[in-house]
C-alpha cells in the first residue's frame, strides 16, 4: 500500500500531537476499537486500542508531511491497514478526519500495491531508505517508539528484533536515515 497526498505545509508544529481520541472523536474510536476486538481471534482490545493509535499516527505523518512520505509504502503491518480501510468505509467521518482533524489539512488516499511490486520498482535499496524516514519524523511528533507501537511498524521492529537496537537507539536515527551503531546511544 501506498499513499497520495496533496502538497502541504511539513513545518513541524510546536504543538503536541493530538491523540487518537482526539482525532477520531470518542464515539468512533470506541466503535473502531469494539468492532476489530470482536473479530475472532482478535487481541485484547487494549491491544486493538494500540493499533487504532498507531494507525492513526501513520495518518498524522502523511498528513504532516506529504512532501516527505506521500507515495511511499507503508511501512506499517497489516493490522493498521486494515484499521485504515474501515475508517475509509467511514467516508464523512474519514474526510472530516483528513481535511478538518489531521495537519495537512487535506485527503490522503489509499492505493493498494504488493510489497513484492513496490520492491522490484525502486529497488530494496531505495525501499529500505525509505522505511527509515518515518521514524524520525515519529519521534519528533510522538517521542520513541515504546513496547506498544514496537509491533506495528515492519522497520522498527526489524531494527529491534533482527539487528538488535534498542529503542532508545531506534529513536536516535538521524533524519538522514542512518542507524547508530551497536553498543552506542
Amino acid at each position: 500500500m501506498h499513499t497520495t497526498a496533496a502538497p502541504a505545509s511539513s513545518e513541524a508544529s510546536a504543538e503536541t500531537a493530538p491523540t487518537a481520541h482526539e482525532l477520531l472523536g470518542s464515539a468512533l474510536h470506541d466503535e473502531v476499537v469494539a468492532h476489530f476486538a470482536a473479530k475472532p481471534g482478535a487481541p485484547a482490545a487494549s491491544v486493538v486500542t494500540h493499533q487504532v493509535r498507531e494507525c492513526l499516527r501513520y495518518l498524522y505523518l502523511v498528513s504532516r508531511h506529504p512532501d516527505r512520505l506521500g507515495g511511499l509504502f507503508l511501512p506499517v503491518e497489516q493490522d493498521i491497514d486494515e484499521i485504515w480501510h474501515y475508517l475509509i468505509l467511514q467516508t464523512r467521518e474519514y474526510q472530516d478526519l483528513c481535511e478538518q482533524r489531521l495537519p495537512g489539512g487535506h485527503f490522503i488516499h489509499h492505493r493498494s500495491i504488493s510489497y513484492d511490486a513496490y520492491q522490484a520498482a525502486p529497488g530494496r535499496e531505495t525501499a529500505a531508505e525509505e522505511a527509515l524516514r518515518w521514524i524520525p519524523l515519529y519521534t519528533a511528533a510522538f517521542g520513541p517508539f515504546d513496547e506498544d507501537a514496537l509491533p506495528h511498524w515492519t522497520v522498527v521492529r526489524f531494527l529491534h528484533d533482527v539487528l538488535d537496537l534498542s529503542l532508545a537507539q531506534i529513536a536516535d536515527i538521524a533524519v538522514d536515515g542512518k542507524a547508530p551503531v551497536r553498543g552506542t546511544a
